[in-house]
């Protein structure tokens, strides 16, 4: 059901469409969850080693996927808001046609260059051989997260973000049972993980466009209208470009990280693969509600309706750090027993780096949280240059420290890296909110 975010209580419409969105990302972060948890439990502390070094290459292919979904989402926004269902249906058709276009040409690149990627982080021999095969089988699925992706962007621009949330549940505990099944009983081993991501990510993608053009066929139109429109593709670009550069870099700033990190041996490439796990779960979670105000705002700014998105604003972040304060105290005294969920008996390197790792970050969810709040509302206005300056800053700062901390603090200085980031990219985006409400008064 299409939902107007120009109207209501601000807090009680974030509250209403964005739990849904809270729901459906930590449904698909189970995804990635269920295979490290596969991996570390039936295969091995290597093989857990192997898809933890993968994951942080199909970040960027992830990357350019919600690069595509977060410029559709918003550009949609702003047509849904003003009520101009010809040129949104068109916008649709434009994003779709666009985005086929660059998966096909990512998947010939990651094709091709599989092995070159991973010698690049200085993946260790012994986990090298199912580290390419996870990812082989992974970019032959890239197709399903683009499309996925972009249809989750559609649904929230229309302010539905309950069916994502249906069908990522259904495919998120299935992705489960078929990773157990390719592996324990079919002994398939790191290649079973892959291909249970590949097929459950599959139907939920094609469930998901078919329900995409069947929303699309109810909105009334005075016209038809056109597959393609150069125009909407630029002004799509302009959000989904900084995007997706923003994530890219913030892959590779990852990546980077990850060689690091490899220095250490298999022994903290597994800790940190099942940590890095749970916090990504969290932030990524925030992340997504972070798009969801970036829709909030984009439709009441194509409503002309400036003054809801500073109160869409104060009640963002009191959604965050309402969620965010419960995951800390959960996190906090539990970091064994939440490492523990992805290995049976872990050495004592992999639980030290793990359990580390979590107790360093985890009070600095409050910052970040506050981050993405402020860049949603910076995305949704099309203060891109404002947005990506904030992203960048963290991303820099915390690549230059890992390299620089981990001399002397070997990986824990590599952890540490990530408050700081996290607290300098926060003032910055809080600073550039802020400056453009005195600039502009109530109006944006």
């Amino acid at each position: 059901m299409n939902k107007d975010l120009t109207t209501g209580s601000p807090e009680k419409v974030l509250w209403m469409f964005c739990l849904p969105l809270f729901g459906s990302i930590v449904f698909q972060q189970l995804y990635n969850i269920a295979d490290s948890f596969v991996a570390g439990k039936f295969i091995g502390e290597n093989a857990l080693a192997a898809v933890g070094n993968s994951y942080e290459i199909t970040l960027i292919f992830i990357a350019f996927a919600f690069g595509c979904n977060i410029g559709c989402s918003v550009v949609v926004s702003k047509l849904f808001g003003a009520k101009r269902t010809t040129e949104l249906k068109t916008a649709v058709y434009t994003a779709m046609i666009a985005s086929g276009i660059l998966c096909l040409i990512l998947m010939l690149i990651g094709g091709l260059f599989c092995g070159t990627f991973l010698n690049a982080i200085h993946t260790p021999s012994n986990v090298f051989a199912d580290s390419k095969l996870y990812l082989e089988i992974y970019i032959l699925g890239l197709p399903f997260v683009f499309f996925y992706n972009l249809s989750t962007g559609i649904f929230s621009a229309l302010g539905d973000s309950k069916t994502p949330f249906y069908f990522l549940a259904a495919s998120s505990t299935s992705n489960i049972a078929v990773d157990i099944l390719f592996v324990k009983y079919f002994n398939m081993g790191v290649s079973g993980v892959a291909w249970a991501t590949f097929l459950c990510q599959g139907v939920s993608c094609i469930l998901a466009v078919i329900f995409v053009y069947k929303r699309l066929s109810l909105l009334q139109c005075p016209k038809k209208s056109a597959l393609f429109s150069w125009k909407l593709l630029k002004e799509i670009s302009i959000i989904a470009i900084p995007s997706i550069l923003q994530q890219s870099f913030i892959s590779i700033g990852n990546i980077v990280i990850q060689s690091i990190i490899n220095g250490f041996g298999a022994g903290v490439m597994a800790g940190y693969s099942a940590s890095i796990k749970l916090n990504n779960l969290v932030i990524t979670s925030f992340t997504t509600l972070g798009n969801g105000i970036s829709n909030y705002a984009a439709q009441n700014m194509g409503a002309g309706k400036s003054e809801r998105i500073q109160q869409g604003y104060k009640a963002g972040l009191k959604m965050v750090w309402t969620i965010c304060i419960p995951i800390i105290l959960i996190y906090l005294p539990a970091t064994k027993e939440l490492v523990h969920i992805f290995m049976d008996t872990p050495s004592d390197t992999a639980l030290n780096a793990g359990v580390m790792f979590l107790r360093i970050v985890a009070p600095f969810y409050l910052v970040i949280s506050a981050k993405l709040v402020s860049d949603g509302i910076l995305r949704g206005l099309g203060l891109m240059k404002q947005f990506m300056l904030a992203t960048f800053s963290d991303l820099i700062l915390r690549v230059v420290l890992a390299f620089v901390l981990s001399v002397p603090l070997g990986s824990t200085g590599i952890w540490t890296a990530w408050p700081i980031g996290w607290t300098i990219g926060t003032i910055i985006s809080v600073y550039f909110y802020f400056r453009c409400c005195s600039l502009r008064g109530s109006e944006f």
